[in-house]
């Protein structure tokens, strides 16, 4: 039986845990079947009711996906219900639509002050600074520079940008084992310098939305600060908080 902390843990929270700890581990691969919850409980020695309810909780969060009559799945950035998680930009006409991320440059640097915090690296660490456009329609909407710890991500280069079909989030689970559970974002309004003005096809001084994101995988580790610039002339960032 898993035992209560000294400051108290309800136990589906403690089982919970022990689910993630797997996920952390690579036990269970994104898009990958869990086990029953009759299984995970005599895993843990708990009743099929606490791991329901923990199993419940990582659905909400997004961790964990159920698919009526099939089972319960770990939940993957290939997945297209995942795609507009991490992504709030809609058109003002209403609808869905598809995005075509345009890489433009990646290279390695040192880290600096900022990016060694807000990566939670060490200062000099290596980092990859990836540049890329995302088009709604063929029309740019995004500029985004996108800072990642060098170690977790070698190998990636522009190559491997353009060769990728999938979202930018899928390409990190797919090839480097890292899935982004949450993010951190800030958002404010600038106005646009001339060589964002000249990629996003609009006049300089024209205004946009500033949009710095933090995205953490397991073990609410920082993997990736992204800074993002987004015309919102055809478009509004949408965030639905009920």
């Amino acid at each position: 039986m898993v035992q209560e902390s000294p400051t108290f843990s309800p136990l589906y929270r403690q089982i919970k845990g022990l689910i993630l700890q797997a996920l952390e581990a690579g036990e269970w691969r994104p898009g990958e079947a869990i086990p029953s919850e009759t299984e995970l409980a005599a895993r843990f020695s708990v009743s099929q009711g606490t791991v329901r309810k923990a199993i419940d909780e990582m659905a909400a969060d997004n961790l964990l996906l159920r698919r009526q009559g099939k089972g319960t799945f770990v939940a993957s950035h290939s997945d297209p219900r995942a795609f507009f998680r991490f992504l709030r930009l809609v058109p003002l006409a209403g609808g869905i639509e598809p995005s075509t991320s345009v890489p433009l440059e990646c290279w390695r640097a040192k880290a600096g002050q900022e990016a060694a915090r807000t990566l939670g690296i060490k200062l000099g660490d290596p980092i990859i600074i990836v540049r890329r456009l995302l088009q709604f329609s063929s029309k740019p909407v995004v500029v985004d520079e996108i800072y990642l710890p060098g170690e977790t991500f070698a190998g990636l280069s522009l190559d491997v940008l353009k060769d990728s079909h999938g979202s930018l989030y899928s390409l990190f689970e797919s090839r480097f084992g890292v899935r982004m559970i949450r993010a951190e974002e800030r958002i404010r309004a600038v106005a646009a310098d001339r060589a964002t003005a000249e990629l996003l096809r609009v006049a300089e001084g024209s205004p946009l939305l500033s949009v710095e994101r933090v995205s953490y995988t397991y073990g609410d580790k920082p993997v990736e600060w992204r800074r993002g610039l987004y015309s919102t002339a055809d478009h509004c960032y949408y965030n639905d908080l009920g």
